[in-house]
């Protein structure tokens, strides 16, 4: 489809000639090389997004507006800068390091636009928009809350089955049926209903159709304001405030009648008749698709996606059983054939259950064939939604009683959204008494196991064994959760409410529940009307709204187990949190997490948080908490041993009391770009090990006092652009691993570092690549690693 004006304006193209540019200064000019390529990556994911921009606002004729003003002016800044890059001397230091920042600073500003990275309620969309023209992301913004969506934005795997011909009978119906105004496609959970959409989405004859495309996730507990909302951002790359649901319908009709283009909206996942029935205006050019489970009243014409057919069901599910090529290529002998037929044939053609099940039988014995058909031959996998469950079930009884714990726990995260890794981790290692690592372990058991996708925000080293989690993510399929719901009702152990908009279920304050873990998620419209809740075995507190200012609900004060609180809201601003700092239950508290919320000050807190051992800040305004210089830090965070602060803007520098935290273990301060200096005691934390200052873009030297800290075996300065190696490297002799991609311009190490006899890892760029050689004879095990 060719790219649309936008008010005068096709950024598509000008796109386009500032990647060239940045191509040509990249091989004109050494000195900027490693910025140039970072910046020149950013663009390349960018432009897939760039041109739905194009696409979808087509409609503005007359002017430019919001996106596009704030676009075009950072395009044409970008290329005015590749003039000037071009022009630099290598010999002029000042200049170099001067256009170094400037690059760095236009890659966050066209980041910044798309709002990424972002916080966890408006990432998934992007990351979406971003797997298209890179191929790396997966799922990721139907974080039912806030933020702009784009069209299209449900992934599509790079190989499906049986959906060619419903494609094309949907395509008729939707484009050659002038009376179907309202199209519905109906089928049970997992059946392919998104993936189907978004393939239409994607299909020339409809974009060619239908100027205006918008996918939106509605889910189970929809918030119509919200999802209208999104939809106006979309449409005018702006969010009216809506008085009420009412309201809110009214101003998208007036938007719609005033439309002059053709529109389609894609509602996916709607449980509701009621919101179809909203948002059906009739408007001429406009039409609605909507994916269900069930057939509403409001549709003019229903699809009824069929299950797949037998030599689909088989492709498919030799793909999920034998990965590697489709065949029985592996260790075991593959099981009979009839067998194998008696398997895909109870699955009933449904996708989920034969993709989970294929995966849980991967380099599985016979034996374990054999059981899993026994247990399918007595389910009937499409007759209900409870036989559909036992059906991919039946997948989990072959993992360990620990990873089926883990799996029932992501029950406790809201459906459609992106649940941070970290915070898994932290649930398992206090319910299960396991370590980080044996956590990490469980989450990607169910990884492999296509019970649960794990993604990452950009490429790195997310994941990894040393800790850094920040940015890995998990998603998990409506169906599976709903699995994992079902299957933890029958212990008791946990205690999950679904969003309310209102207050929380009476029936809650009438008795006392046993419940381990306890996840509440409320709406915009929740008054803090907690009830007289009685908890007293719960050891993990998941918090999930939407709010400007929450209160924490009193009977947390009884809560005498509880050791990790997470604390989640998706609204558009941070919020004001109160009660935080009763010292009732924070006092039996090991680990808290925060999300985009505003931290009181810390000298609130009366009382020492004795066994405090992790507290995680995403995206939260931290200023005002760590301003206060009277707080006694050894004395009333006595056992903290691990600092996280992520994406929050506001922290400028850290107090030095801090550096009185002896016993803390890990410091990480990552994505801070305002940070411009560390404490110069730190060296005081004698038991520190792991450093990281990934992205604090304006920090530019370590401290000398670093120097005397014997335990530090990881160092991550990655992304510190001025950051300088100091000479005092050496004296780190516990140093294992240090992470110095995207530091300051090439270098040589000091000759005396060849006493870092421990060190095993260096990961460097283009610009740190000419390491004395005689460095790889330092240690055998040394490895160096170049990112690009």
């Amino acid at each position: 489809m060719a790219l649309q004006f936008v008010g005068g304006i096709v950024l598509g193209p000008l796109a386009q000639e500032l990647l060239n540019l940045i191509k040509d200064t990249t091989v004109k000019v050494f000195h900027f090389r490693k910025y140039l390529k970072k910046l020149q990556s950013t663009l390349e994911s960018l432009i897939p997004l760039i041109e739905e921009v194009d696409r979808l606002n087509e409609e503005i004729k007359d002017r430019p507006r919001g996106l596009i003003q704030k676009m075009k002016a950072e395009l044409e800044k970008g290329k005015d800068l590749m003039s000037k890059c071009s022009n630099v001397s290598i010999w002029n230091c000042f200049s170099k390091r001067s256009y170094s920042k400037k690059i760095l600073k236009l890659e966050q500003d066209l980041l910044e636009i798309f709002q990424m990275p972002v916080p966890a309620d408006t990432w998934v969309i992007a990351q979406t928009i971003l797997a298209e023209g890179r191929a790396r992301e997966s799922k990721m913004m139907s974080l039912a809350g806030s933020g702009s969506e784009f069209s299209c934005a449900a992934p599509v795997p790079e190989i499906t089955f049986g959906l060619d011909l419903p494609l094309m009978e949907l395509k008729k119906m939707l484009l050659f049926r002038e009376d179907v105004r309202v199209l519905g496609v109906c089928a049970p959970g997992g059946s392919g209903k998104t993936t189907l959409a978004a393939k239409l989405c994607r299909d020339q004859d409809v974009k060619d159709t239908f100027k205006n495309i918008f996918f939106l996730n509605v889910s189970s507990s929809p918030n119509l304001k919200e999802i209208v909302k999104r939809l106006f951002q979309q449409m005018k790359n702006q969010g009216p405030t809506f008085l009420d649901d009412d309201d809110a319908v009214r101003q998208l009709r007036i938007l719609l009648e005033r439309e002059p283009n053709t529109t389609l909206l894609v509602l996916d996942d709607v449980w509701d008749d009621l919101v179809v029935q909203k948002f059906d205006v009739v408007v001429k050019g406009y039409k609605i698709l909507v994916t269900s489970r069930t057939q509403f009243s409001s549709f003019n014409c229903t699809y009824p996606l069929r299950v797949l057919s037998e030599p689909d069901a088989m492709a498919l599910f030799r793909l999920s059983a034998f990965p590697q090529n489709g065949n029985g290529n592996w260790n075991y002998k593959e099981p009979d054939r009839h067998l194998l037929d008696k398997i895909v044939s109870s699955c009933k053609g449904h996708p989920l259950a034969l993709k989970v099940i294929g995966r849980s039988l991967h380099q599985k014995p016979a034996k374990f064939w054999q059981n899993t058909e026994r247990m399918l031959s007595s389910c009937s996998i499409i007759e209900s939604h409870s036989d559909l469950l036992d059906c991919l079930g039946s997948s989990l009884d072959f993992l360990n009683k620990n990873v089926q714990e883990c799996f029932m726990d992501l029950g406790a995260f809201p459906e459609d959204q992106s649940i941070p890794a970290s915070s898994l981790i932290d649930m398992w290692a206090e319910l299960y008494g396991i370590d980080e690592v044996a956590a990490y372990l469980n989450l990607h058991e169910l990884s492999t196991r296509t019970l649960v996708n794990m993604f990452e925000i950009t490429r790195g080293e997310a994941g990894e064994i040393d800790g850094n989690m920040n940015k890995l993510f998990v998603t998990q399929h409506d169906l599976l959760r709903d699995l994992a719901i079902y299957r933890s009702r029958r212990q008791g152990t946990r205690l999950i409410m679904e969003r309310r908009e209102d207050s929380l279920p009476k029936s809650w304050s009438e008795q006392e529940y046993k419940a381990r873990l306890v996840s509440i998620h409320t709406g915009e419209n929740f008054l803090s009307n907690w009830c007289n809740m009685h908890l007293p075995e719960a050891e993990v507190l998941i918090l999930d709204f939407i709010a400007t200012k929450y209160t924490l609900p009193p009977f947390m004060d009884k809560m005498e187990k509880l050791k990790v609180l997470i604390i989640v809201n998706h609204g558009h601003h941070y919020t004001q949190l109160n009660c935080l700092t009763t010292p009732g239950y924070f006092s039996h508290l090991k680990r808290v997490r925060l999300e985009k919320v505003m931290v009181p000050s810390l000298s609130e807190i009366a009382m020492p948080l004795k066994n405090l051992q992790k507290i995680s800040f995403f995206m939260c305004e931290v200023a005002q908490a760590l301003s206060s210089c009277t707080f006694n830090f050894p004395f009333m965070l006595p056992n903290l041993v691990e600092i996280n602060i992520d994406y929050c803007n506001d922290l400028v520098e850290l107090p030095q009391g801090i550096c009185d935290l002896t016993h803390l273990t890990i410091l990480s301060i990552t994505n801070c770009h305002k940070l411009s200096a560390l404490p110069e005691r730190i060296g005081c934390i004698r038991d520190l090990e792991v450093l990281r200052l990934n992205a604090c873009t304006e920090l530019s030297k370590l401290p000398d006092s670093l120097r005397k800290l014997p335990k530090v075996r990881i160092l991550d300065i990655s992304d510190c652009m001025d950051m300088e190696l100091p000479e005092w490297i050496r004296e780190l002799r516990s140093l294992k691993k240090l992470n110095m991609k995207g530091c300051s311009e090439p270098r040589q190490f000091p000759g005396s570092a060849m006493n870092l006899v421990h060190l095993g890892n260096v990961i460097c760029d283009e610009g740190t690549k000419d390491i004395n050689l005689h460095w790889l004879g330092c240690t055998k095990s040394l490895r160096i690693s170049q990112t690009v």
